[in-house]
């Protein structure tokens, strides 16, 4: 494992390298990021559903458990998710190495097509395919959407902060780690942990909301509403709570 100071520094370059992607990659694995975090959220509520019969409330832990899928491919095989850019290219800016034009610019194109590569599984796999539309499923999906719904304004936003305080150590454990193994439980705890404590992800409802959605349970402007506070809460905590805060403990040299 790196030293937290050596995390840093592997943190600041992966931030700049994101900023120096043309458009059409930004938005290759931009869907790719928003797609990938949903299909772990649509194996999440396979998973949760099924069990909830014999294991009760359990099942939603064991749902938790298999959620990180999604970010481990994203961080090993490729992808871009916004909640990552906002720790990674946070502290690229804090560093001194992209401006804030650029990582508005990031910011802006990868949340984009996250959210079209979340719309995309919500509608093809979920409702088309007939993944999140019927039966225990359908009634799992509702149940989640209408969770993170009834969350009020303050509620989102704090939400927010504390999913991606982990997410944000979830990238500075994986971007420490020295082999695939580490990379991979590095990803998995933190994520396994905000997805339990049912923190809330703006990918990741812009998944299951507009599952719900499709279904007629809920309407795109409540989509709309808890996407713009749990996206500011997911701000700061990828960037005040993870990037900031460990470049202040660990970017001064002596």
């Amino acid at each position: 494992m790196k030293s937290p100071e050596a995390i840093l520094e592997t943190t600041i370059h992966i931030g700049e390298h994101k900023i120096e992607k043309n458009f059409l990659a930004r938005a290759i694995l931009g869907f790719i990021g928003g797609a990938m975090i949903s299909l772990g959220y649509l194996l999440y509520v396979r998973v949760a559903a099924s069990g909830m019969e014999v294991l009760g409330p359990l099942s939603s832990f064991i749902g938790a458990c298999v959620f990180p899928i999604g970010l481990i491919v994203i961080l090993m095989a490729g992808g871009e998710l916004i909640t990552g850019n906002m720790m990674a290219v946070s502290a690229a800016f804090f560093g001194k190495k992209v401006s804030g034009k650029d990582l508005l610019a990031n910011w802006a194109v990868i949340t984009l097509f996250n959210v079209l590569g979340a719309l995309f599984v919500a509608f093809v796999f979920g409702h088309f395919l007939g993944l999140t539309s019927s039966g225990i499923y359908l009634d799992e999906t509702v149940e989640v959407a209408h969770a993170k719904l009834a969350a009020s304004p303050l509620q989102s936003f704090v939400s927010g902060i504390g999913c991606n305080w982990f997410v944000g150590l979830a990238l500075w454990l994986c971007y420490g780690a020295e082999d695939a193994t580490g990379k991979l439980l590095g990803t998995w705890f933190p994520v396994m942990t905000f997805v339990a404590l049912g923190f809330q992800h703006s990918v990741a409802n812009a998944f299951i909301i507009p599952a719900a959605i499709f279904e007629g349970q809920a309407t795109w402007l409540d989509f709309i509403q808890n996407f713009v506070l749990v996206y500011l809460g997911n701000i700061i905590g990828g960037a005040g709570f993870v990037s900031l805060f460990y470049y202040l403990a660990y970017g001064h040299k002596k």
